[in-house]
């Protein structure tokens, strides 16, 4: 039962600062491309494969499965937005903005991708042998 709470937890937590981030970013951005939610993605991203890697049980920074569900269930699934993603890349093809839409789910994938990678490698880089599995 605690874990299901500490998951709870970590999403109601990546949910609020999921909704801060992207007030932030159409602050600065504006609302014409949402690039709250690729940040948001993209940092999700960044975080699932540095504190996976880091909270291995054999890694620099081992974390109990609790502590590890509440980060990467709750907070990273709190926080990242693929359901968010989805909508807005239809809503873009609605708009006929084709080229905007294939550029958004490129950029998403690709940097998204690419962030978990260094998430992995700074962590290696901190002690922890590499692995293909978390």
């Amino acid at each position: 039962m605690f874990t299901w709470i500490v998951i709870a937890l970590g999403s109601a937590i990546g949910g609020v600062s999921r909704y801060g981030v992207g007030l932030l970013a159409a602050r600065l951005w504006g609302q014409s491309f949402p690039v709250g939610t690729l940040t948001i993605n993209v940092a999700g991203s960044f975080i699932i494969g540095l504190y996976g890697a880091l909270t291995l049980a054999d890694g620099p920074m081992p974390a109990s499965s609790d502590l590890r569900a509440f980060v990467m269930i709750g907070f990273c699934g709190g926080f990242t937005t693929f359901s968010s993603f989805s909508l807005q890349t239809l809503e873009l093809f609605h708009a006929g903005e084709t080229l905007a839409a294939a550029l958004y789910v490129l950029l998403s994938n690709a940097l998204c991708l690419a962030a978990v990678f260094l998430g992995y490698w700074l962590a290696t880089r901190l002690g922890l042998p590499a692995r293909t599995e978390f």
